[in-house]
């Protein structure tokens, strides 16, 4: 919750420290069989003056497929912002289990650029917790804000499902969402993913999330293979919307089956102009070309 006074933090959390820090938590939480109880921590975790290394993203842009830029993209203020977000959900009072979350979905609004050489404020906090049909969910929100001048830059809401997770007086919905039929369009573009794309990912962004490392680790977490990065492949369809877009845009995606690497991802990108011909909406949709079955779908829109 925003309204209570926030956790202020020297520096950046280490998303390694995180990890291990979960897993000890929940190996303790398994032998002594403690519970949390079923209410979100109060209050945000905070770190002021942070600032990107040029280095860190240069090697992001190239990954993703962004233009080089002094300008920081959308996907690298969420990896700049995620250990923060992080740190909130590996507090002993925060009611769900870290690791084996499933990333739902993100909402990101960007309000102007931020460019690599001023410093950020970056604030995080958890809300709306909330039953699933298939377990318990929740929204992680990050905003950033410009160090000088306090004025918000970034604010991204990210969905995480706690599968199989089922809090005591947290109703769940009575009934699946009716799916919707889709049928695969003509590609304008087909990804090559190895099997070393989660690796990749996690040099640029810090996450090194098992579940996206090697075969052995993502088997260790109950994955039959390795997964690629929802925020890997959701900023790579942002980067292909290209700079259209502008410098304030809101982009939304939502996740519905895991990559497993390696793989092939087909891409669809379809434009929405307004009646004077200019760019007001670019949506799109990626999905397995050889079964047809859709990975992750969104859109991206002017402000």
């Amino acid at each position: 919750m925003t309204g209570s006074q926030p956790v202020i933090l020297g520096e950046m959390p280490t998303l390694s420290k995180l990890y291990l820090n979960a897993a000890a938590t929940a190996a303790r939480r398994r032998v002594l069989g403690t519970h949390t109880g079923t209410a979100l921590p109060d209050g945000s975790h905070e770190v002021r003056g942070v600032r990107a290394g040029v280095e860190n993203l240069t090697a992001y842009q190239h990954l993703i497929g962004e233009t080089a830029s002094d300008i920081l993209p959308a996907g690298f203020i969420h990896a700049l912002a995620f250990p923060l977000a992080m740190s909130v959900m590996n507090r002993d009072d925060f009611p769900l289990p870290l690791l084996g979350m499933i990333h739902l979905g993100n909402e990101v609004v960007q309000s102007a650029p931020v460019r690599f050489t001023e410093a950020v404020d970056i604030r995080a906090w958890s809300e709306k917790l909330r039953g699933h049909r298939s377990g318990t969910q929740l929204d992680l929100v990050a905003e950033v804000r410009g160090a000088g001048d306090g004025a918000l830059r970034w604010r991204g809401v990210s969905t995480y499902l706690a599968k199989g997770v089922f809090l005591p007086g947290i109703d769940k919905p009575s009934a699946p969402p009716v799916p919707v039929d889709f049928r695969t369009p003509d590609p304008t573009a087909l990804w090559q993913l190895g099997v070393d794309t989660g690796r990749a990912y996690a040099a640029v962004s810090g996450d090194f999330n098992p579940i996206h490392l090697s075969v052995l680790s993502a088997k260790a977490l109950g994955m039959r293979r390795s997964i690629a990065h929802g925020m890997y492949l959701a900023s790579r369809a942002l980067a292909d919307v290209g700079a259209a877009k502008g410098e304030a845009f809101r982009w939304d995606v939502g996740f519905e089956a895991p990559v497993f690497l390696p793989a092939r991802v087909a891409l669809e990108i379809s434009t929405v102009q307004d009646g004077d011909g200019g760019w007001q909406r670019s949506d799109y949709v990626a999905w397995n070309p050889r079964s047809g079955r859709r990975h992750f779908s969104g859109s991206v829109t002017a402000l």
